[in-house]
Parts: structure tokens; C-alpha cells; sequence
């Protein structure tokens, strides 16, 4: 297994030696507690960091205040802590903020030992706290950008379409196919690979909602589903009637042109006018001709979807 130092691997030792060092010079008892507080609250992205930070502070906050309660109005003792918990762990669920439990049972177990509880041991923990905390956030200032690794997907994803439409274009033309199929588990993987990548890449940024690539993989996935469900009635299609060729045609040419532009507009065109040709063409002669041209006029419907998700494709 190869050896690999990532960057949140980084921030956390640098992070952590810096809250201690921190706290150290403010003479903060207890001081190594500010370096676990910033493990803690380094996450994967900006986002979840603050919501974290957030709910650290407050469930932190309630154990001083849980901790006078408990401590100072019955007794320091081992039992009282359970009897402690009991109610301080529901609260926190209650509030949503049960990120914080384990950093509150810091704080309620640095008062337990100290046997007191004074103005200069709450400013000491809050100190602790705030400086926690407070590297946690600067140090999750900097996030690595995901655009190449979303790139990657995106290429990949897009060949896999293009491979897909390879294989019904041989299929309408000459009736047979050895393909495995692979393509379309490999992609369903890769969609959901991807969207998670891009979804990691919005929280990362504090103000925006929604970027292009998690627009991008959203549209690919329905349009997925979309071929998912054209497959059957392709290989169900027995007769060589001409409309198949036609179809085959237009396939190629789409599958050509899948990339991240939007060519859609262009293409729905091109089905209206196919679909125009059809009705003007010859009635069905047998039955086996009906089934076959009902089938490619229902992959025609299923294209035309197709094209019109891809169309609210902002580039």
C-alpha cells in the first residue's frame, strides 16, 4: 500500500501543534485539549467544518453550564458525572448538536478533576474552546480545488455514452452484438462517484448553492436512466426494417457529438425531421414490420427526452 500524506492530513498536525502552542502561551491549563478540539473540528470541506465548529461551541457552552448545575449544586463525584450525561447527551440530540458530545466530555471531565469551578476556570475552558476551534477554521480556509478530478469523471462519463451509442448504431445496422455491457455499470458508478466529488466541491465554498459540474453529472444521470431504458427496446428489435438504418444514422452523429457543449437545439431538430420522414414513408406490410417500426418510433420518443434534458445545459 502506498504511503500518502493528504492535505487534511497536513492540516490537522499543523493545525493541532499551532491550537497547542496557542494555548501554551496563554498559559491555559490543560492545553493539549485545544490541539484535540482541532482535530475534531477539521472536516472534508468549509461547510460541514463550520456547521461543526458551530455545534462544538455550543454543546461546549452547555457543559458549563450543565457542569455548575451538576457539580456545584449536588457533588463532584464519579456518579454525579453519569447521572450527568443522562441528561446532557438527550439535550444535545434534542438541539442537534451532537457533533459536540465528545468535546463537551472534555471540558465536563477538565472541571470534574479540578474539584472547582470559578470564573477563571470557565474563561479557561472557553479559551480552550475558541482556540480550537478557531485554527480549525483558518486552516480549513484553504481547500484544494476538485475541478481536474471532476474533469476526469466528466471525460470518462462521456466516452462511456459515446461507447453506448457505438454499440446500439452496430446493433440497428447489422442485427448482432457481442458486447458485455460494462459500460453501464462502470457508469452508474462513475455518476455517482462524480455528483458526490461535486456535491464536496459546494460545501467547499461558503456562499454558492450549485456549480456547473454538479449541474453537468445531474443532467448525465437522467439522461442515463433515459438510455437505461432505450436498451430493451433496442435489442428487442428483430426485423431489418429501413427506419432502423435511418435511426442507426442519426445515433452515429449524436454519439459524435457528445461533449460538454450543448448541441441539443441542433439534434431535436434533426428527430423532428426524422420522426416527419417516418410518417410519410410506406405503411407496414406485416406484423413483424409494425412491432419493429412501433419500437424504433418509441426509442424516438425516449431520444427526443433525451435531447430536451440536455438542453438545460447552461455552458
Amino acid at each position: 500500500m502506498k504511503f500518502k500524506i493528504g492535505y487534511r492530513t497536513l492540516k490537522t498536525a499543523i493545525g493541532t501543534a499551532l491550537a497547542i502552542m496557542i494555548a501554551q502561551f496563554f498559559d491555559l491549563q490543560f492545553f493539549p485539549s485545544a490541539g484535540i478540539i482541532t482535530i475534531l473540528c477539521i472536516q472534508v470541506s468549509q461547510k460541514k467544518s463550520l456547521r461543526t465548529a458551530t455545534q462544538r461551541f455550543l454543546a461546549c457552552s452547555m457543559a458549563i453550564v450543565f457542569s455548575f448545575v451538576f457539580f456545584e449544586g449536588i457533588t463532584y463525584h464519579p456518579v454525579i458525572i453519569g447521572l450527568m450525561l443522562l441528561f446532557f447527551i438527550p439535550t444535545t440530540v434534542l438541539l442537534n448538536v451532537k457533533e459536540g458530545i465528545v468535546t463537551s466530555s472534555v471540558i465536563i471531565l477538565h472541571i470534574y478533576s479540578l474539584q472547582n469551578m470559578t470564573w477563571k476556570i470557565v474563561f479557561n475552558e472557553l479559551g480552550l474552546i475558541v482556540i480550537g476551534i478557531g485554527v480549525a477554521l483558518v486552516m480549513n480556509l484553504y481547500m484544494p480545488s476538485l475541478d481536474r478530478d471532476m474533469k476526469k469523471y466528466q471525460t470518462k462519463i462521456e466516452e462511456n455514452f459515446k461507447r453506448v451509442f457505438e454499440e446500439m448504431v452496430s446493433y440497428l445496422r447489422t442485427n448482432e452484438s457481442n458486447w458485455s455491457g460494462e459500460e453501464i455499470t462502470e457508469t452508474a458508478q462513475l455518476l455517482e462517484r462524480a455528483k458526490a466529488l461535486a456535491f464536496r466541491d459546494i460545501e467547499n465554498h461558503l456562499v454558492q448553492q450549485e456549480n456547473y459540474y454538479y449541474h453537468y453529472f445531474r443532467i448525465r444521470e437522467k439522461q442515463f436512466e433515459i438510455i437505461e431504458r432505450m436498451l430493451p427496446h433496442i435489442t428487442s428489435i428483430d426485423s431489418m426494417v429501413e427506419q432502423r438504418y435511418m435511426i442507426a444514422d442519426f445515433i452515429e452523429e449524436l454519439g459524435l457529438s457528445i461533449h460538454p457543449g450543448n448541441t441539443a437545439k441542433l439534434f431535436l431538430a434533426k428527430l423532428y425531421q426524422l420522426r416527419e420522414e417516418f410518417q410519410s414513408m410506406e405503411l407496414p406490410k406485416t406484423r413483424e414490420e409494425f412491432e419493429a417500426r412501433a419500437e424504433l418510433l418509441h426509442f424516438l420518443k425516449e431520444m427526443e427526452q433525451y435531447l430536451i434534458i440536455k438542453k438545460s445545459l447552461k455552458v
